[in-house]
């Protein structure tokens, strides 16, 4: 079997004004994510590792912030196109295991839901994708509750192998 493996990381800047989106689902919060798009930092890190598992670039090749038609697009219509370009190259999503680094929210009680979301999204069985929420202990932009964060890794198998 043929495996490809991928890592992703985002970082965005929390601001009162904003909804805080988080695997395509809001979480409750003062603050949110800014951002080009909806700034969903675990989408964008879910798809440069995808991406990098297929050795295309990064989310701000295929996504530029610079390019209007993103701006305030749903993250979630930018990974239904990475999962897109996952099964025109023949592979199929192995294993996906995600941390979010936030100071706050809590998140424990939304990592169900944002889990099914992700996986009607790309439409994996559940088993596939693990996802784990972290503080920073207080520590720099993000224990200042000033950044959320998020690290993705992506195993990705050639399809029928």
């Amino acid at each position: 079997m043929q495996y490809r493996t991928g890592i992703g990381y985002d970082i965005h800047r929390l601001v009162i004004g904003r909804a805080l989106i988080l695997g395509g689902i809001e979480i409750p919060y003062n603050k949110g994510s800014l951002g080009h798009s909806d700034g969903d930092v675990l989408i964008h890190a879910l798809c440069d590792a995808l991406l990098g598992a297929l050795a295309l670039g990064d989310i701000g090749e295929h996504f530029p912030d610079t390019d209007p038609k993103y701006e305030g697009i749903a993250s979630s219509q930018l990974l239904k196109t990475v999962k897109g370009l996952i099964d025109s190259h023949g592979y199929k999503i192995n294993n996906l295991d995600v941390i979010v680094v936030t100071q706050a929210p809590t998140l424990t009680p939304f990592k169900d839901k944002i889990k099914q979301n992700l996986c009607v999204l790309m439409k994996i069985q559940e088993n596939i994708l693990n996802i784990k929420a972290k503080t920073n202990e207080g520590l720099g932009a993000i224990g200042n509750n000033e950044a959320i964060a998020c690290y993705a890794v992506a195993s990705l198998v050639k399809a029928g192998g």
